[in-house]
């Protein structure tokens, strides 16, 4: 077989090469985006556009180390809320937060988006993920 033949396969090869190591990163694209909008819809008004909060009233979430460290506290926090302190930036914020029952795969774009905005940078939080630490 000549050079030129196997020029087709050759290439063949590394396009589907690059989209099976694309793939992860495409997924968390996509859901970060769908997240945009499931912020502004349900977060926003609290935690503002850029994240950043209130004042002594909603702790910030850009920069949130904890909400990018332990996801599975920030899927719980957003299906039930908090009732107590929370922590934030060396400040305590006591405003309540109430729980939103939404789809798994809603939760999952929301945190896509938030750990992956404003600063932030988190692994992606999968459906399989939130279903798991429902109650």
């Amino acid at each position: 077989m000549s050079t030129f033949a196997l020029g087709p396969i050759y290439c063949t090869l590394l396009l589907l090469i690059a989209s099976i190591q694309r793939q992860p990163s495409s997924d968390l694209t996509a859901s970060v985006a769908r997240g945009k909008p499931l912020y502004a819809t349900y977060c926003l008004t609290c935690h503002m556009q850029q994240g950043q909060g209130l004042e002594g009233i909603y702790p910030p979430l850009a920069g949130s180390g904890s909400l990018v460290a332990d996801p599975k506290r920030a899927i719980q926090l957003i299906l039930y809320g908090s009732a107590g302190a929370t922590p934030a930036k060396s400040k305590t914020y006591s405003q309540p937060m109430p729980g939103i029952n939404l789809p798994d795969s809603t939760v999952s774009d929301i945190l896509n988006y938030v750990r992956n905005s404003f600063g932030n940078k988190g692994a992606m939080v999968k459906p399989a993920t939130v279903k798991a630490t429902r109650k």
